[in-house]
């Protein structure tokens, strides 16, 4: 998106391939982007003879929120005439908190009570825009800042905690004029009007998300151990290894390096005896996405973990604190469900299973992955029904598990 807005020669090392950012690439071409794929898997964005365009189809974002939500804020920046489209489980995501922003920004929005279909009409955006957040979103405050950028408003936008400063990063590291600060616990980002972006090729770090399977994958099996290389270290998104070394885990942070403003490092895991924990507070925005995979460690770990302040996973691609307490129900672990969180009492022990069981992936990649993971330690084969979700993420999770040895059907 931001690539895009510049207009100007640069190249992507490192794209994900997934269902999801494939869609929004497809969307901003929609728009007259211009972004072609080489052979080679190298993401090229040339220097157009125009900036953007209205598109009479509507934009569809598949399963992507972020995707939604992103564009939503460029698009009402750049002040298009659009709708937006997406596949039934977005269709159903709840995207108020960002049109709700928008709107005071002076954005033209329509939904459908806050939902999908939505449309944008051209409108000129207020010069300065102040916006506390009431949840910690990065979601949010990534769309507020794109709205800024593109339309030359001066935004500044106060979190309650620290989010994922990914977007920060990259507008910093492309040279905008961006100032965080931290007041009374709070963290405040201002993003100054009318800033002059430069291209560069930018390499994309790898995902700490999706290596969090491969980590605990490592920790609950009898793996000899496991090196993961490249892995993003953004310290808004190291919550699972603070989590997952919390729990005991022997995890070894080796090259650490910065690569195009991000930074990132070689990770060593090797399988431990893990314990249970309580996880609540500051951490849960860092590690929201994760606490899937952390539920799985949890029910391979020694005693109780309490899991709290969670009530966001209830909004996801699928209410995920259902889903993962139905697939315990499934397997047998013992667990208990709270509007915000759970606990869960775990074992090392492998479960031992009279017959093969089916879990539902509730069409949520994290789920399926998840689950997936926990096969690694039942004593018969795990089904996981519906993994196609996998491919919005992780195009090559089931072929990257196998290669290391571990026996995934599909």
């Amino acid at each position: 998106m931001i690539g895009a807005l510049m207009n100007q020669e640069m190249t992507v090392d490192g794209f994900l391939h997934g269902e999801d950012p494939l869609s929004t690439m497809n969307a901003l071409n929609q728009i007259g982007a211009g972004i072609s794929v080489n052979e080679n898997g190298l993401v090229h964005l040339c220097k157009r003879d125009y900036i953007f365009k209205n598109c009479d189809e509507p934009l569809h974002l598949g399963n992507s929120g972020t995707g939604l939500r992103l564009m939503l804020g460029l698009t009402s920046g750049i002040g298009l005439n659009l709708s937006f489209c997406g596949d039934e489980s977005l269709s159903s995501r709840p995207m108020s908190r960002v049109i709700n922003p928008l709107t005071e920004m002076g954005a033209s929005i329509e939904s459908s009570n806050g939902k999908l279909p939505i449309s944008i009409l051209p409108t000129s955006l207020q010069k300065q825009y102040t916006y506390e957040l009431p949840v910690a979103s990065a979601q949010v405050k990534s769309s507020i800042l794109l709205a800024g950028l593109a339309s030359g408003t001066g935004v500044e936008i106060i979190e309650p905690i620290q989010t994922r400063d990914h977007t920060e990063r990259m507008l910093k590291h492309f040279g905008a004029k961006i100032k965080i600060t931290a007041e009374d616990s709070k963290n405040i980002i201002q993003l100054a009007p009318l800033n002059h972006l430069n291209a560069k090729n930018y390499t994309v770090v790898g995902d700490i998300s999706s290596a969090a399977f491969l980590m605990v994958a490592a920790l609950i099996s009898d793996s000899p151990g496991l090196e993961i290389t490249n892995v993003g270290m953004n310290p808004s998104r190291t919550g699972i290894l603070l989590a997952l070394q919390k729990m005991g885990a022997d995890i070894e942070v080796k090259n650490q390096r910065l690569e195009s403003g991000e930074p990132c490092a070689d990770l060593k895991i090797k399988k431990s005896i893990l314990r249970g924990v309580e996880l609540s507070g500051d951490i849960i925005p860092n590690i929201i996405d994760e606490i899937p995979i952390i539920s799985i460690a949890a029910a391979f770990a020694e005693g109780e973990t309490v899991i709290r302040d969670a009530a966001e996973l209830r909004v996801k691609e699928s209410d995920r604190l259902k889903a993962v307490s139905d697939g315990f129900t499934r397997l047998g672990v013992a667990h208990q469900n709270f509007e915000d969180g759970m606990s869960i009492m775990g074992s090392p022990k492998s479960l031992l299973i009279d017959q093969p069981i089916s879990i539902e992936s509730h069409e949520d990649h994290r789920i399926a992955m998840s689950f997936l993971i926990a096969g690694l330690k039942c004593s018969k084969p795990i089904t996981v029904k519906d993994c196609k979700n996998i491919f919005t993420s992780f195009p090559d999770f089931i072929e990257l598990i196998s290669s290391i040895g571990y026996r995934l059907e599909k």
